[in-house]
């Protein structure tokens, strides 16, 4: 039993194989010939299955089937990094230091921390303090004159 796809398939296969002989025959005006080095390989045929006949019970106006329709997978928002900034600045010697120290404690403490994430931290912190908290720490720090120094090279 051939269906009605295969029947096309086969007309398309003729139509092709017809349409393509005229055109081998005429040669190239403007293009010239190139040479081929690839041998092309026949196309692997598939088996062709055939399916056993199946005789519905129901008649097909009782059964009504509704079209399907396509489910949407929701995918996972995409989490963007936050964009950085760089900047610099100038700090005291003295509490330069207080810096490395504070990462060699947290390399005992079985944490490798960078300095801009112990800057990172103690901005978090200072973000979590409250108000009198905050002023009290803001006031333990001397301002320094901005810019860089003069004798640094």
């Amino acid at each position: 039993m051939i269906t009605t796809a295969q029947k096309t398939i086969v007309q398309a296969a003729v139509k092709s194989k017809t349409a393509a002989a005229p055109a081998a025959k005429k040669p190239a005006a403007k293009a010239p010939a190139k040479k081929v080095t690839a041998t092309k390989r026949p196309a692997a045929k598939k088996p062709v299955v055939k399916k056993a006949a199946v005789k519905p019970s129901v008649t097909k106006t009782a059964v009504k089937k509704a079209p399907a329709k396509p489910v949407k997978t929701v995918k996972p928002a995409k989490v963007k990094k936050p964009k950085l900034v760089r900047d610099s600045f100038t700090i005291p010697k003295d509490e330069y230091v207080v810096i490395d120290s504070l990462k060699i404690r947290a390399g005992k403490l079985g944490q490798a921390v960078k300095k801009s994430e112990l800057l990172r931290a103690g901005v978090k912190a200072l973000a979590a303090m409250s108000d009198i908290q905050f002023k009290a720490a803001l006031s333990n720090v001397p301002t320094i004159k901005t810019g860089r120094p003069k004798g640094s090279k």
